[in-house]
């Protein structure tokens, strides 16, 4: 496994970058999904569940994103990913530049699936267009169901919404109706999950979603 170093990316024009990516991303049939949570929900748990469940019919990789350490890397890497470790120099967030250059390093050449898991923050990832294809996001339970009211740009830019941990739902006062209403409120279009990737429960959903998004790419 490869840790690179990221310094603050330069250009002021990110979204042309992230067009470039996208574009680079069709070209070789590789989505790559933008995956945005706050520390602790679970982000690298559910990854190394979906390898596991998913890497017999495809090819998938992992850039982690943090601002140090290699930790979650080495988990992914174990669960059979190809994977590679950016750090960003105290940076909260990816954006396109810096989603290039790891890019650059892991090689996207026949991977059908690519995840970022961005830095862990509900704030600065949402504000940076990284270059994927989708954006998808987790929220645990045990977090809250108000945090569509504290973060609304984190919700309002994701194509999907994975509720983590369902199986702790005895032990935590998270309402679920609201929730998805406040998140619905905020964009109609996005696709919710409730998962545990624990037990398994709800992930049958969520990975037939993922390759359904991966044929849609595809046919762009």
């Amino acid at each position: 496994m490869k840790v690179i170093e990221l310094n603050k990316s330069v250009t002021e024009d990110n979204d042309e970058d992230a067009r470039q990516i996208r574009e680079d991303m069709r070209q070789k049939g590789t989505l790559l999904v933008n995956l945005m949570s706050s520390p602790g929900s679970g982000k690298t748990t559910l990854l190394t569940r979906i390898v596991s469940d998913m890497k017999d019919r495809l090819n998938i990789g992992i850039l982690e994103a943090d601002i140090a350490s290699d930790v979650d890397a080495i988990r992914a890497e174990q669960a059979g990913a190809r994977v590679i470790q950016a750090h960003t120099d105290g940076m909260c967030h990816m954006d396109a530049l810096m989603t290039k250059k790891a890019m650059d390093e892991m090689g996207a050449e026949g991977m059908d699936l690519i995840f970022l898991e961005n830095v862990g923050n509900l704030i600065c990832p949402a504000e940076f267009d990284t270059g994927a294809g989708c954006n998808l996001m987790i929220l645990s339970l045990p977090e809250g169901d108000d945090k569509p009211l504290k973060y609304p740009l984190m919700f309002q830019v994701s194509d999907g919404l994975v509720i983590t941990k369902t199986d702790t739902a005895p032990y935590f006062d998270f309402d679920m109706k609201a929730c998805r209403e406040r998140v619905l409120a905020l964009n109609p279009d996005i696709r919710i999950f409730p998962v545990s990737a624990r037990t398994g429960e709800g992930m049958d959903e969520l990975e037939a979603w993922l390759e359904e998004k991966i044929a849609d790419w595809r046919n762009k």
